[in-house]
């Protein structure tokens, strides 16, 4: 196993990406290239004795948050993000991992590894930790335009993936709309809807945006569109709740008192809600393994995303996508 991690992307690239990477080699016993700048790179490291485990691919230029990832890749063949990728094609590595600019990851990964038979448009699936368990919330923002074809595709992806990397037998599949009834949405999801319905996925109809965070499905479907700014509301949230209660809990002594007696308890529950258990977005629908993390991850969140890695490489997801693709009655 030798995942390759795109060490400039992200906000604190380097020095946090090169820290979860060293983190993932210590606790997952795999091996690790990091893409990028060598220079930096081993200063990233900060002096720490070099592990066999741990490779280097020197790259000059990296792909900036700002940039149109098109332009930037078809201008930067040295890019790190296209290195990584490159990488996979080459049988070098066997997934990608970067917190760079998302846009770019996607397109270099359809540009190098090309879609998986029957996709059309790849997804980026955000795994939520919800009051019981983790979702999958499908597509978190490559396709902010779909149609309902595509839509169902995103649920077949999602359900392969859910079931073999997360451990859901039968997931459960809900479709994002304004209203449990089928009537309700807009064309793009009651389309949608009747495709599901006709599927042998495990199709439930209808959720609304408070279901996202009940756990009373595994996967909910919708456009990337809209699944960007329920991802971000969800994350922003979350923190907003962590700080509240913090802040509450100190003004005053019975609370700095009930603080100090249930720290543990309190921790527990923010960890329970907290994206960086799961660390990043695999990137569904394309010939090889990609993620698709935070682009202010902290290490811990990019070596929770090399497991998730390691998990869709060693339980064979895309063979299995593959076959679900092949199978599913709507299709």
């Amino acid at each position: 196993m030798n995942v390759a991690v795109d060490a400039m992307g992200g906000d604190y690239a380097p020095e946090l990406v090169v820290q979860g990477a060293v983190d993932a080699v210590t606790e997952l016993g795999i091996n690790i290239t990091l893409v990028g700048h060598e220079k930096r790179v081993m200063e990233a490291l900060n002096g720490r004795p070099a592990d066999r485990h741990i490779s280097f691919h020197h790259c000059e230029e990296v792909v900036r948050m700002e940039e149109s990832p098109l332009k930037a890749l078809r201008k930067k063949k040295d890019a790190s993000i296209r290195v990584a990728f490159d990488l996979v094609k080459s049988g070098h590595a066997d997934a990608v991992i970067s917190a760079g600019n998302s846009g770019a990851t996607l397109a270099a990964a359809v540009m190098t590894l090309g879609r998986m038979e029957g996709v059309d448009r790849p997804a980026i699936a955000g795994i939520l930790p919800t009051e019981r368990g983790p979702i999958v919330l499908i597509d978190v923002g490559a396709n902010v335009d779909c149609r309902p074809s595509h839509l169902f595709q995103f649920g077949v992806m999602a359900s392969a993936f859910a079931a073999s990397c997360l451990g859901i037998k039968n997931p459960m599949v809900g479709l994002l709309s304004i209203g449990e009834e089928e009537s309700k949405g807009n064309e793009q999801v009651r389309l949608a809807h009747e495709l599901f319905t006709k599927s042998d996925l495990n199709f439930v109809g209808n959720v609304e945006g408070r279901d996202i965070l009940s756990g009373r499905v595994n996967i909910i479907v919708c456009d990337g569109f809209v699944g960007n700014v329920a991802l971000k509301l969800t994350e922003g949230m979350v923190a907003a709740l962590g700080r509240i209660i913090e802040r509450e809990l100190m003004g005053s002594f019975l609370g700095r008192a009930a603080l100090m007696l249930g720290r543990d308890s309190i921790y527990k529950f923010l960890r329970r809600l907290d994206y960086e258990e799961y660390g990043g977005a695999p990137l569904l629908g394309i010939n090889g393994v990609g993620m698709i993390c935070h682009g202010g991850s902290s290490a811990k969140a990019i070596k929770n995303a090399i497991n998730i890695a390691v998990q869709y490489v060693n339980n064979r997801v895309l063979e299995k996508m593959t076959l679900q693709l092949k199978t599913a009655k709507s299709c």
